[in-house]
């Protein structure tokens, strides 16, 4: 079995990806009613700050800031996930593995994070995410992508309306540094 190493930094800031099993659905949007609610329920007993996020058909992207006292990120997505699952129709395809364990085919098992180093790191990851539905296609301009905390940066005045305007080209300058 393979061994994760995750980095574990009570008050740290991380960035995550996290994906549907099946990445043909667009469960996420469709039912963003209910990825909202399972985050708020989680966010109430297991408090943490959302710093950005973006919320695509079948992945969403976030940098959180974990408490001071706590760095317990697993722990949170795993009620955010399952949260989740439990409120969507049964239905999806379940792998023999899966269905030994009692598991839904919602999500994939694993996910992407990454410690956000410092302020650069954080920014840069910041601007991926906001960034995000331009390079998958879904919209030509950051503002027009509903889903997104670019809007709440928008509104703080951390970000001009027209943010990468229209169809931005060159994505390299955003996210992990290559």
């Amino acid at each position: 079995m393979t061994s994760y190493r995750r980095n574990f930094i009570p008050g740290g800031s991380f960035f995550f990806t996290i994906n549907l099993a099946d990445r043909k659905l667009s469960l996420l949007t469709t039912h963003i009613d209910l990825l909202r609610a399972a985050f708020r329920e989680t966010r109430q007993r297991h408090p943490f700050t959302i710093d950005a996020i973006v919320v695509l058909p079948d992945h969403l992207h976030a940098v959180w800031t974990m408490p001071e006292d706590n760095a317990d990120f697993a722990t949170r997505w795993r009620l955010i996930k399952s949260t989740f699952s439990r409120n969507l129709a049964l239905g999806e395809r379940i792998s023999a593995s899966r269905a030994t364990r009692g598991e839904r085919g919602i999500w994939q098992r694993r996910y992407w994070e990454h410690t956000i180093r410092d302020e650069t790191d954080f920014a840069r990851h910041v601007d991926y995410i906001h960034i995000n539905p331009v390079k998958h296609g879904l919209v030509k301009r950051v503002c027009d992508w509903a889903p997104s905390s670019s809007h709440r940066f928008v509104e703080l005045g951390l970000c001009p309306l027209d943010w990468a305007g229209d169809f931005y080209e060159d994505s390299s300058a955003f996210g992990e540094i290559r």
